[in-house]
């Protein structure tokens, strides 16, 4: 398509678009970078201003690649196009970037890449490149380009800032748009009445009835392709006369219907060779030169269609328009249609391009043929190996419907709903499943498909559907394979501590009951089934029965290293550890689980782990790693758009003593949890409530969110939280008897566990229900307990009740060392609301203690505060930026922004002004 220029070089009717692109490149060229997504309907002028900005760019690098339908299951493919000419610069990145790169290029044999790792080294390649020339990157037909591409698109767009780069996306208005959602958009709209007349007129030879005219304008919107292109297939007479007026189709329809019309006006060998065209998305003339060959043709039998204006010939073959590619393609007849794609099969190479010729193959088979099924499977394990679920799904698929053999296409049907369940394709994986249940021929068929549909409800949702469904998989598979049922068991108990009392069935007593009923499996107890017995044991009888199963289990894990079984249960395996109140094992676990993630590729496990370690850098002390933690973890859920409540977010403000940023977020866990069904959501919203309403000494809404969260029918993990909050907020609130009952119960949980952060919580529980030495002996205990943990906020707060007891005993001085340790302990972590509480309680004994006073590094941004610390540290600009996944050129474009909100010049600067946590005073302890 394209549409007249007007003076100069302006598009007739786009001169505020054209000024728009102009702008694009100024401002890239001057370092600010820039991206763009172009939409419109089909024909409606993407296309031709894309090429519009392609006229504009001399000095410029350009790259660009075309979107394909028949490529959109070829994991990577339009990466791949895009990025080759820039191959030249992939040693300059850090190693495991260009690994990452090179295995999904093909130039390298590898384990599964991260898919974060391979958007990463994207970006580095596109900002090396621009370092040295400016560059634009064009991808036309975005909507058609493959899943993983599109992905990473966008996340490249959403991290440059400081690079000499344009990202223009070209897509059709309603497709493609979850990929590209939030990036900056120009709609293309049709082209006024006036526009429309001159563009159609100047494009006919010949007279146009006036009325024709008017309705040619009319019936187009303004579409300047269908201005263009929809006369063509219309005689002069008809034009002139008013005969034949359009009818009333949508205006893509009508397009593709009027090239379909042209093409069969072509001889029937040149509808062949475009057919050729259409069927080999690469536009690769060398090998269509090879196919053609065994197509019995020759390249010259092309000139009709390029007489056209359908095609051209150059270093790749190009339609004139993507629906022309689409009217050659579904216009031919089948069997013309399989004859292309044998000759294409044939043409591509078995060992440069294996999955290739397996798709082209499979496309060539009208029937039933367990060889090429076969070579499918192979090339799904390929995809699978570069991280291409998806066109490992889309193997899979095709060859189900090749396969002979009943069983093995239900397995095929199975191993192909399982790659879409992993790739996030959550219908696919269910249609999958339903043609595995039609062919099913035994009982564990059957109970491996309610299996699927189990793991597909937990992983959409995680809430009130996927219990009974996994736990009904579960008692099936428990007769049929009993290792599998073991499995399905713990993925349904962890399924039902999401959901609590919200689940739709399957709650964690009935799941429990059932794997009490199991028999032991017949070989030595693995971590995995220590893991099963301890959490059935947990919630039928409680923490002293389980407490020894599931130590058994922490330790089996622990000793796993970085086996197998770590990587497959993920949260599930820090939950001993979390219940025993083992903080070195639940670091050590969270630490070790976030590095499994990363080298596994498992990008949706990847924002539990960040979350988790999220959870223990907060309890550490360590807000700033933690801010970082989850702001890696919201990058990760926006680049697989996935949605997850902002529960460590919500942790780290309550702790902050943020009011606000925990009630918003909590409102909006809870209305989440409620419409999804996860209970465990609204509870972590309340114990973040009870949290933060301690801080800030407002004890009775303290322990109203507390009770919530302790009178949990159907949770194991966070009343034992919620107890501490309760106990304290109960005794502020002279509500003795709750505090006592809570206590007792409490109690069974911490010496269950014997760890010091237990014994430690516990002694501090109980201290604020006894008097005088009694008191004081249990205080001091638990100040002792827990200065050996490395939870510095647990200890901090001991040291706050003790300090706030001694002053009500009448003993200032002594409450004045507690209350000074715990303030100065409190502000350094920046727990704002308890270190009020502290400096209040220091002036009532006399001794002043002065407010924080934000310091100038408060008015860094998130970002900013990140890489200034990550600068502080020690590390390099590329470095920075691969942590936080954005240039280095981005990286020094902040820093310039910090130096200046800082009043400093130089790196070395940054650790007066911004001290690490172990360069600040020591707390002093009391006596």
């Amino acid at each position: 398509m394209s549409s007249v220029p007007a003076a100069g070089s302006e598009l007739l009717g786009r001169a505020d678009e054209c000024a728009v692109l102009d702008r694009l490149l100024r401002d890239a060229f001057a370092g600010e970078s820039r991206v763009l997504v172009l939409r419109s309907e089909a024909g409606g002028g993407k296309s031709a201003l894309v090429r519009y900005l392609s006229t504009r760019t001399a000095g410029w690098r350009v790259t660009s690649v075309v979107g394909a339908e028949s490529e959109m299951e070829l994991a990577f493919s339009g990466i791949q196009h895009l990025c080759a000419p820039l191959l030249g610069y992939r040693d300059r990145l850090p190693d495991p970037q260009r690994v990452a790169l090179e295995t999904v290029f093909g130039l390298v044999a590898g384990a599964t890449p991260d898919r974060f790792l391979v958007a990463l080294s994207v970006l580095t390649l596109l900002a090396e490149s621009a370092e040295e020339q400016p560059l634009v990157c064009i991808v036309d037909d975005a909507q058609w380009l493959d899943a993983a591409s599109l992905q990473i698109v966008g996340f490249v767009a959403r991290r440059l800032l400081a690079e000499r780069i344009v990202i223009l996306c070209a897509a059709r208005t309603g497709m493609g748009d979850e990929a590209l959602a939030g990036l900056p958009e120009l709609a293309v709209s049709g082209l006024s009445r006036s526009d429309a007349r001159a563009l159609l007129l100047t494009n006919i030879a010949g007279p146009l009835d006036a009325a024709v005219c008017e309705q040619i304008v009319t019936e187009s919107h303004g579409n300047p392709l269908a201005l263009l292109e929809l006369p063509r297939t219309w005689k002069m007479d008809e034009l002139a006369g008013g005969f034949g007026l359009p009818d009333h189709s949508p205006v893509a329809g009508k397009i593709e219907q009027s090239y379909s019309r042209r093409l069969l006006e072509l001889p029937a060998k040149t509808q062949l060779l475009v057919l050729a065209a259409a069927a080999e998305p690469q536009g690769d003339p060398s090998l269509l030169h090879r196919a053609i060959e065994i197509l019995g043709l020759t390249l010259d039998v092309g000139a009709p269609a390029i007489d056209a204006g359908l095609l051209k010939f150059g270093p790749r073959i190009e339609f004139a328009h993507p629906l022309v590619r689409s009217a050659a393609y579904h216009t031919a007849l089948a069997h013309d249609r399989r004859r292309v794609h044998r000759a294409l099969a044939e043409a591509t190479d078995a060992d440069k391009d294996p999955d290739r010729r397996a798709w082209h193959r499979a496309r060539a088979t009208p029937g039933q043929a367990e060889d090429v099924a076969a070579e499918l499977e192979r090339s799904a394990a390929r995809a699978q190996a570069r991280g291409g679920l998806a066109a490992a799904s889309a193997f899979l698929q095709r060859a189900v419907v090749l396969t002979v053999d009943p069983a093995r296409r239900v397995d095929r049907a199975l191993a192909a709903a399982q790659a879409s369940l992993q790739a996030g394709a959550f219908d696919p994986a269910l249609r999958l499943a339903a043609i595995a249940e039609v062919g099913a021929i035994d009982d564990l068929h059957h109970a491996r498909v309610a299996l699927v549909r189990g793991h597909v409800a937990f992983a959409s949702r995680q809430g009130r559907d996927a219990p009974p469904l996994l736990l009904a998989a579960a008692k099936q598979l428990q007769f049929l394979d009993v290792e599998l049922a073991r499995e399905t068991y713990l993925d349904a108990w962890g399924a039902a501590l999401f959901a609590g009392s919200l689940a739709a069935g399957g709650d964690l007593g009935e799941v429990s009951s059932a794997v009490r009923g199991l028999a032991p499996p017949g070989r030595d107890a693995r971590a995995a089934d220590l893991l099963l017995d301890g959490l059935a044991a947990l919630t039928a009888d409680g923490h002293s029965v389980a407490a020894p199963t599931l130590r058994a289990a922490a330790q089996a894990f622990e000793s796993e290293g970085s086996g197998g079984s770590n990587l497959r249960w993920g949260w599930l395996a820090k939950l001993p550890a979390i219940v025993l109140w083992d903080d070195q094992q639940w670091i050590a676990l969270s630490e070790r689980h976030l590095t499994l993630s990363r080298e596994a590729g498992a990008l949706a496990r990847l924002p539990l782990d960040l979350a988790s370690l999220a959870h223990t850098l907060a309890w550490r002390g360590e807000f700033a790693a933690a801010e970082s933690a989850i702001a890696e973890a919201n990058l990760v859920t926006e680049f697989i758009r996935t949605e997850f409540p902002p529960r460590s977010a919500m942790q780290l403000a309550a702790l902050r003593g943020h009011e606000e940023d925990v009630l918003s977020m909590a409102e909006t866990s809870i209305a989440y949890a409620n419409a999804m069904g996860q209970e465990s959501s609204i509870l972590w919203a309340n114990w973040a409530e009870a949290l933060l309403f301690n801080g800030l000494g407002r004890y009775e809404e303290a322990r109203v969110a507390a009770e919530k969260v302790t009178n949990a029918e159907f949770d194991v993990l966070l009343p034992g939280w919620a107890f501490p909050e309760l106990i304290e907020a109960s005794v502020k609130t002279s509500k003795t008897e709750l505090a006592r009952d809570a206590f007792e119960r409490f109690a069974r949980m911490t010496t269950a566990a014997g760890t010091d952060w237990a014994l430690g919580l516990e002694a501090r529980c109980e201290a604020l229900l006894r008097e005088g030495e009694a008191a004081e002996e249990l205080y001091r205990r638990a100040i002792d307990r827990l200065s050996r943990t490395q939870l510095r906020i647990e200890l901090a707060r001991a040291h706050l009740v003790y300090g706030e007891w001694l002053r009500r005993e009448g003993r200032p001085l002594d409450a004045r060392l507690e209350l000074r340790a715990a303030h100065e302990l409190l502000t350094a972590i920046g727990m704002d609301g308890f270190a009020e509480r502290a400096r209040a309680e220091l002036a009532a004994t006399g001794e002043k203690a002065r407010k924080r006073v934000p310091e100038t590094y408060d008015d860094l941004t998130p970002q900013e505060g990140q890489i200034a610390r990550l600068a502080r540290d020690g590390f390099s600009n590329p470095e920075i930026g691969a942590q936080l996944f954005i240039s280095a050129r981005t990286v020094e474009w902040h820093l310039r922004k910090v130096f200046a909100k800082l009043d400093i010049e130089s790196r070395r600067q940054l650790r007066t002004v911004m001290p690490a946590v172990s360069e600040e005073p020591p707390v002093v302890r009391a006596g």
